[in-house]
C-alpha cells in the first residue's frame, strides 16, 4: 500500500484580506522578495530586520526561518539561537491593534510573548515583544490629516473604531527608536490608499509616504511591494515618481502587470511591483516583468529614458519608442484637449459632489447636441449654448470625442471608441476632445489612426490604469491627416522589425467588430 502524503497548507496562505487596500502577502511572494537580499545577511547574528507595517507577520516569520538556518553554525544550540533572533534581529510595527495581535501570534506563537505557550517566554519585558503598536491620532488641518492626507470626513474618530493613523507615519517616537536601532533591512507591504471623503471609490494613494518614511531610516536595503501605477501616473505621485526614477540605488524591480499573479483573487489596477533599494548599488536597474503565462522577461536599463518623465514598463517598448522618436515629429497630444473640454465639471462649493448640467432629450430652439455618457455612444441629449463655460470656439467645428476610459487597446475597457461629433455639439467631462477639425474628412482620417494597434501600443506605454489624460497621448506621433492610416503603413514608416511588430500585435488585442451596447 502506497504511503499517503498529507499536505498541510500554510495558514498565512489561507487568509482573507482585511480590505482591498490592506492585502496580506502570500509567503511565496515574501520569499521571492527575500531572495533579492544578499543572503549573507541571514548568516550574521548582527543583522537587524524591520517590517514597519506588519499585518500577518509573514515577513518576520520567513526572516526567522532563514536566520535559524543561517546561524546554525554560529549558535548551535537551537533554543539559544531562536531566543537571540527574536530578541535582537527581527522587529515589527503593526498597522492596527488587530494586526499587532495577529503578527505576534505568527511570530511568537502567542499574542502574549510571556505566555507559557509562547515560543520565547521570558525573553521580553513587555507582552508585545519586538512588535510594537499603540493608537495614534491624525493631525487635522482643513479636514485632512497633514501627515497622511486622510479625510476627517471619511474616518470615524470614535474610540472603538479603527482610525488608521499608522504609527510608522504618525509617531515620531517610533521613528526615533527605529533610527537608534540602525536597521540593515526594512521590508514589507504597506497600505496602499486612504479614502479622501469623495464617493465610495474615491481615495488617495498612501504607499509612497511609507516608502519615503522608510528611506529616513537609511537602511542598507529597502524592499517593498507596492502598486505599479506610480510608473506613469497616480494622484499626487509626481514627486514620488521623480524621486524613484532618479534614484540610482534602485537595484531591481519585479513587475506584475496582472496583480492577481502576485495576490491571487485581488484586482489592483495597473498591477503591482516589488523593488530593492541598496545603498551600495549605483547604476542601471534590473527589470523583471512577470507575465501571466509564466514567462519572465529581464533586462538591465536606466529607469528613465532620455526625455521621459515616466517609467517604460516593457523592455520591448523601448526599442519601438526609440525608432518613433528618431523621426522627430510633433506629439498627437497637441490636438487632444485637457479634461473637461467644455467646462461642465462643476462641483458643489466645499464638496466633491458634481452639479449635473441641465439638458433635455429633445431638441429645442437654439439648443446644441450634448454627449453626456462616456461609456455609451447613444448618451446624447440637447443643452443650451450658454451653458458652455470654455472653448466655445470648438462648438461649431468637427471633432472626435474620446471616452476617458479608452486608449490602451483593451476591449474590456475600450468598447466605446472615439467617434465623430458634427458641428453644433459639445460634451460632458466624461469625454476628451480630439481636434477641432476643419472638415469631416480630416476627422475620419484621424479616426482611422486612432483605431490602429500602433496608436494603442504607444498610448499603453504610459497608460496602465483605466483613466486616461491628455498626457497619455504624448508619445504618439502626429501624422499627415490628409489621408487615412493603417498599421501596415505605420510599421513600414517607422521601420519596425518583425519581432517588434509581433510584440505590438501580441500586446494589443483586436477590437470587436461591433461596439458593445
Amino acid at each position: 500500500m502506497s504511503e499517503i502524503k498529507v499536505v498541510r497548507p500554510d495558514i498565512l496562505d489561507c487568509l482573507a484580506n482585511l480590505s482591498s487596500d490592506e492585502v496580506f502577502t502570500p509567503p511565496e511572494v515574501v520569499n521571492r522578495m527575500l531572495d533579492l537580499l544578499p543572503q549573507e545577511l541571514f548568516r550574521s547574528p548582527k543583522t537587524k530586520f524591520l517590517d514597519p507595517f506588519t499585518k500577518s507577520g509573514v515577513f518576520l516569520r520567513e526572516i526567522v526561518k532563514r536566520l535559524d538556518k543561517g546561524l546554525a553554525a554560529i549558535i548551535p544550540d537551537k533554543e539559544k539561537r531562536i531566543r537571540h533572533i527574536f530578541a535582537n534581529q527581527v522587529y515589527g510595527i503593526a498597522i492596527t491593534q488587530l494586526t499587532a495581535l495577529f503578527s505576534r501570534r505568527s511570530l511568537y506563537c502567542n499574542k502574549d510573548v510571556n505566555n507559557e505557550r509562547s515560543a520565547v517566554r521570558d525573553c521580553f519585558k513587555t507582552e508585545g515583544g519586538n512588535i510594537g503598536y499603540h493608537p495614534c491620532r491624525h493631525t487635522w488641518v482643513d479636514g485632512s490629516c497633514k501627515v497622511c492626507g486622510a479625510s476627517k470626513k471619511a474616518l470615524s474618530q470614535s474610540a472603538d473604531v479603527e482610525n488608521y493613523a499608522y504609527p510608522f507615519l504618525h509617531d515620531e517616537v517610533f521613528m526615533k527608536q527605529a533610527q537608534e536601532l540602525g536597521f540593515d533591512v526594512v521590508i514589507g507591504n504597506p497600505p496602499y490608499q486612504m479614502k479622501d471623503g469623495g464617493n465610495a471609490a474615491s481615495a488617495v494613494p498612501i504607499y509612497q509616504k511609507f516608502v519615503e518614511q522608510a528611506k529616513r531610516l537609511n537602511p542598507k536595503h529597502l524592499v517593498m511591494i507596492i502598486p505599479s501605477r506610480w510608473f506613469t501616473g497616480g494622484r499626487g505621485l509626481d514627486d514620488f515618481r521623480d524621486a524613484m526614477l532618479h534614484d540610482s540605488h534602485i537595484a531591481s524591480i519585479h513587475d506584475y502587470p496582472n496583480a492577481s499573479d502576485c495576490f491571487p483573487g485581488v484586482e489592483i489596477k495597473g498591477g503591482v511591483c516589488y523593488f530593492i533599494r541598496s545603498i551600495q548599488h549605483r547604476g542601471e536597474c534590473e527589470i523583471a516583468t512577470h507575465r501571466s503565462d509564466g514567462i519572465v522577461v529581464k533586462s538591465s536599463r536606466p529607469l528613465l529614458e532620455d526625455g521621459m518623465k515616466s517609467f517604460i514598463r516593457y523592455t520591448e517598448q523601448v526599442s519601438v519608442l526609440r525608432k518613433v522618436r528618431a523621426v522627430k515629429e510633433a506629439s498627437f497630444a497637441d490636438i487632444v484637449s485637457a479634461n473637461d473640454p467644455f467646462g461642465y465639471d462643476v462641483r458643489v462649493a466645499g464638496s466633491y459632489k458634481r452639479v449635473k448640467p441641465q439638458f433635455s432629450l429633445k431638441a429645442k430652439k437654439q439648443s446644441i447636441e450634448f454627449y453626456y455618457n462616456g461609456w455609451r455612444k447613444d448618451g446624447v441629449g440637447y443643452i443650451d449654448c450658454d451653458t458652455v463655460r470654455k472653448n466655445m470656439c470648438w462648438i461649431n467645428e468637427w471633432k472626435l470625442l474620446v471616452p476617458q476610459a479608452w486608449g490602451a487597446g483593451d476591449p474590456t475597457t475600450d468598447w466605446v471608441r472615439p467617434f465623430i461629433a458634427r458641428p453644433n455639439s459639445v460634451c460632458s467631462e466624461t469625454y476628451m476632445l480630439i481636434g477641432p477639425c476643419k472638415t469631416k474628412n480630416i476627422a475620419e482620417n484621424i479616426l482611422s489612426y486612432t483605431q490602429t494597434k500602433f496608436f494603442h501600443f504607444l498610448v499603453s506605454i504610459i497608460k496602465i490604469t483605466q483613466h486616461c489624460t491628455q498626457g497619455m497621448y504624448s508619445l504618439v506621433p502626429m501624422q499627415d491627416f490628409s489621408k487615412p492610416w493603417t498599421d501596415a503603413e505605420l510599421y513600414k514608416k517607422y521601420k519596425l522589425s518583425k519581432e517588434e511588430i509581433s510584440f505590438i500585435e501580441s500586446m494589443i488585442r483586436p477590437m470587436d467588430a461591433e461596439e458593445k451596447k
